[in-house]
């Protein structure tokens, strides 16, 4: 039976000034797609998202609902109620019994804002309008979620979810639509730059660019693929229509036609396509490269400590950072990331040990802001290049200025556009281009993918293949990390600097055992409802740890079985019959855990 049709929509045209941002569009949104969006800043993704949800009318063409949908719609400029208080602006006026009693509700609460008590964002009775803006951002997001409850909405549409999220809530919000719907019903459709997330979440994508919406099957990684193999395929096509004028032009001119053979082409499968390319990036030249510029010592960190107010952030460290050395920050939200960054370019200062700096090094920071624009506002981006260096050496050749600025995805329009009149994402690309052109051997990266679409992000991946330097990155962006990183660290908040030999995956693991490890201990207060009971005596307190532990091991058991049951449904996906008979497992599963959340949530109360 083939999928109802949610939404479609018929010749869209879309005309921004003299720009078409969509020509004559037609696309629709079945029940059970998962759809990424994708394509430049500015091409229309936001726009396409507004139209098929009816927030604006297209200039040309409609769009249609099927009758009684049920749409829930997060944009990037969600206003929340200035007055209203985060457990208003999530859970609206619903009891405490009430919406603790929902696991689904529980979970996104404990996944987007810290825990049930909402502790990420101030707690629940904080102000929203006190809070930063991505803090407004994850309340939106987790008011949205929250809202429906059951999952049984029709479509959902997310413009950029994973901004303001941690590699932590990422995870979380990925795992959360994955499951947030069964089989074959709901529909997902979603705006995001993160890679990772695609290939975690979606089904097929679409790539908005130049007026039209290309569809692809698959991820992220389908994607690129597919898109290569595309762009191989119309290569070989306009080198044969080109053969086929200069044969006519020739046969014109000799009063003949010409005898040539034609050639043959073979649409190759995926990994064919890729198997002739070199690795992304050759290692041990670039180690030699960096050791003959840097030397052996770069940056030591030996037994430092350093406190922010109350906060230890680190606590008799030991880290040392090599020539060569590719490195990923990871970490939670204020463990001090950004200080560690700060630590190894001198601008902060340990209050106990050492910083130990090699004679050579020359540190290059792009921070969040990039502030040091302002001071060359006034010119043009390439001569805001130029006034750095004409030219740079990457890897073993020289590249002009120019040249650079248009792999970062600047025509040659944007190339002379004043800097203050440049996009955030444009003046990030911009920033790191002029800290490349100065030639430093040390490299820190503070979030460099903020404002930067899919393309760009690729373009910047492969300019810093060919940098023999040290770099370090501190991003929450899992596939960047694993792109252009070595190996990763982690800063748990313990005053820790922890090598992450199992990389981001590990870093999660660690970040779910502590999170555990801290439900199962005694907390140091009780909070809701539990503040109204009189406190449990002990032996009730250890029988319900007991039976605490107990159900933990039950619901271990229960997400791995549903794990294998999520597997199994995806290799079987073309035998209806086991389809069918999978999912009245997993449904039967979830209500399984469901219960068990209860009784976990209701035995924790009296740990409390």
């Amino acid at each position: 039976m083939p999928a109802a049709n949610l939404v479609s929509a018929e010749a869209l045209t879309v005309v921004h000034g003299s720009r078409t941002l969509l020509d004559r569009v037609s696309l629709g949104v079945s029940e059970g797609d998962r759809i990424g969006v994708v394509g430049r800043n500015g091409d229309g993704k936001s726009t396409l998202l507004r139209l098929l949800t009816k927030q604006q009318e297209p200039d040309g063409g409609r769009v249609t609902h099927t009758g009684g949908l049920r749409l829930g719609m997060l944009s990037q400029s969600d206003p929340l109620p200035p007055g209203a208080t985060v457990r208003e602006a999530v859970l609206g006026d619903a009891a405490e019994h009430a919406w603790a009693s929902q696991s689904r509700v529980r979970d996104v609460v404990a996944g987007l804002l810290g825990d049930l008590d909402a502790s990420d964002v101030g707690g629940l009775d904080t102000v929203v309008s006190t809070l930063s803006g991505g803090q407004r951002r994850r309340v939106a997001l987790a008011g949205l979620l929250a809202a429906d409850p059951t999952g049984e909405g029709d479509l959902l549409v997310l413009d950029e979810p994973t901004n303001h999220l941690d590699v932590e809530g990422v995870d979380w919000l990925a795992r959360h639509l994955r499951t947030r719907w069964a089989q074959g019903s709901g529909a997902l459709l979603v705006v995001t730059h993160d890679r990772w997330f695609l290939d975690a979440v979606c089904e097929r994508v679409w790539e908005v660019h130049d007026g039209v919406v290309d569809p692809y099957d698959g991820g992220y990684a389908a994607y690129v693929l597919t898109r290569a193999e595309r762009a191989r395929v119309a290569a070989v096509t306009e080198e044969r229509r080109q053969n086929l004028l200069r044969k006519e032009l020739a046969w014109l001119r000799r009063g003949a036609p010409a005898r040539t053979s034609k050639p043959r082409f073979r649409i190759d499968a995926a990994n064919a396509l890729i198997e002739d390319v070199p690795p992304l990036r050759d290692s041990v030249e670039l180690a030699r490269m960096a050791t003959t510029r840097l030397g052996k010592d770069v940056v030591d960190l030996e037994d430092v400590s350093l406190s922010y107010g109350p906060r230890r952030l680190l606590d008799h460290v030991t880290w040392r950072l090599g020539p060569g050395d590719r490195v990923g920050v990871v970490g939670v939200n204020g463990a001090g990331k950004s200080t560690v960054l700060g630590l190894v370019n001198g601008t902060v200062a340990p209050d106990a040990g050492r910083v130990k700096r090699g004679r050579t090094v020359v540190v290059a920071t792009l921070s969040q802001e990039v502030r040091e624009l302002d001071e060359v506002g006034e010119l043009r981006a390439l001569e805001a290049v130029d006034k750095v260096a004409s030219h740079v050496r990457l890897g073993d050749r020289d590249v002009p200025a120019g040249q650079l600025l248009e792999r970062l995805g600047f025509t040659a329009q944007r190339a002379w556009t004043r800097v203050d009149d440049l996009s955030g994402g444009e003046r990030r690309r911009l920033q790191l281009l002029r800290l490349l052109m100065a030639e430093p051997n040390v490299l820190l990266l503070d979030e460099p993918t903020n404002d930067l679409d899919t393309d760009t992000l690729a373009a910047v991946e492969d300019l810093l293949d060919g940098w023999p330097g040290t770099l370090v990155v501190v991003s929450h962006d899992r596939y960047l990390l694993e792109r252009i990183t070595d190996r990763q660290v982690a800063l748990l908040g313990d005053g820790t600097v922890r090598d992450l030999p199992g990389g981001v995956e590990e870093y999660l693991q660690r970040r779910a055992a502590a999170k555990a490890a801290q439900v199962a201990a005694p907390a140091g207060g009780a909070t809701g409802a539990a503040r109204e009971r009189p406190a449990a005596d002990g032996a009730a307190v250890r029988a319900a740890r007991k039976e605490m532990a107990r159900v933990e091991r039950q619901l271990d058991k229960l997400a791995r079985t549903e794990e294998r049951l999520h597997a199994e449904l995806a290799e079987r996906a073309t035998d209806v019959s086991a389809v069918t008979e999978l999912d009245g497992r997993l449904r039967a599963l979830v209500a399984e855990r469901e219960e068990l959340e209860q009784v976990w949530l209701e035995v924790s109360e009296l740990v409390e």
